[in-house]
């Protein structure tokens, strides 16, 4: 039976905590960051409880903005954010960084009559509703792609994190690339000066608690929020001019162009690939480790539990319709850890 996204996550910012065995490291490891994977971190860590014990490992969902701060302040043993950094910014923090996953970005909306995939967003309408251009749901713009879809004349309330967010820096890197008015004066960031009127959520389920609380509202959030949740998710239209719905199809279509191989750094954005079946508004989720490791039994750990994640979890990944990464990019992380971790 799955688990409600309430169950999933417990509350953001709550630990997650993990018996690791096999290991001579008996205290624990803190991890802090992106509530994008944590559906996905959270049933990995159920799954590999069931087949260890001994170590405690304790993974906060408090957003990548947070994460990322903690890491840099030594708080917690990793990080994680959805936001990558560039190598130059990881060599000067002494860190690296790899991918664990791939998953989605979806715009959902409350519309009651509206079933889930029915309703078709543009990369420049959805541009003119997170900018308060389009204010109704009958505006033209609207419903000049979403023919014979009958959409109420019903006030756009347009919901947003309200955190540093990993979500926020992949979604408005997507808006950036399809819009130069929004690249101008909006840019891509984890954090944006909303438009007056709109609302915030905290985290992921903060986001997909406010959508579901208010009639005519939209919001952006990680696929798994949305499906778990039952929301009205939307189509999309793609790169390739084709609409597109949010399943494992699209998703897998767009994160095989990724060419991690020639990622410095494992610096990569997946948004607004080609291809007929793409889905535009892909996100990679990373971990952050500092290269100095003086505690061998502590990093060994927790990169134990990394690899049962790469080698075991993919089942569980692509249930919580996430993309795990191919063999050939956990081997190169997995190099990447021999070679860099001192």
């Amino acid at each position: 039976m799955k688990m409600s996204i309430r169950n999933l996550i417990a509350g953001i910012g709550g630990a997650i905590c993990l018996a690791i065995s096999g290991n001579l490291f008996a205290g624990t490891l803190n991890g802090a960051g992106a509530t994008f994977p944590a559906p996905l971190y959270q049933q990995w860590i159920s799954e590999y409880s069931k087949v260890s014990g001994g170590v405690k490992i304790n993974y906060q969902a408090v957003g990548s903005g947070a994460g990322l701060a903690q890491i840099r302040a030594k708080t917690v043993d990793f990080g994680a954010s959805d936001e990558p950094l560039k190598k130059e910014d990881l060599d000067k923090d002494g860190m690296i960084q790899f991918p664990l996953a791939m998953g989605a970005i979806v715009p959902v909306v409350n519309l009651p009559d509206i079933k889930p995939g029915e309703l078709k967003f543009s990369g420049p309408v959805l541009v003119k509703i997170f900018m308060g251009k389009i204010t109704s749901w009958a505006d033209p713009e609207i419903t000049r792609i979403n023919e014979g879809l009958k959409l109420p004349d019903t006030k756009i309330t347009m919901v947003h994190r309200a955190d540093g967010s990993g979500t926020t820096w992949n979604f408005t890197n997507y808006l950036s690339k399809v819009s130069e008015e929004w690249s101008g004066k909006y840019g891509c960031a984890k954090e944006i000066a909303w438009f007056e009127g709109s609302v915030g959520g905290r985290g992921n389920s903060g986001v997909a608690a406010m959508v579901k609380k208010i009639k005519g509202s939209v919001g952006y959030v990680e696929s798994a929020y949305a499906f778990e949740s039952k929301m009205t998710y939307t189509q999309m239209l793609n790169k390739s001019g084709k609409f597109v719905k949010p399943c494992d199809e699209s998703f897998q279509a767009a994160a095989e162009n990724a060419d991690w191989k020639n990622a410095p750094g494992f610096y990569m954005v997946l948004t607004d690939q080609a291809g007929e079946k793409s889905w535009p508004i892909m996100a990679s989720t990373y971990i952050l480790i500092y290269k100095n490791q003086p505690d061998k039994e502590k990093i060994g750990s927790l990169t134990k539990f990394f690899t049962w994640s790469y080698d075991s979890g993919t089942g569980i990944a692509k249930k919580l319709n996430y993309v795990p990464m191919p063999k050939n990019v956990s081997d190169l992380v997995k190099e990447t850890w021999k070679n860099e971790i001192k």
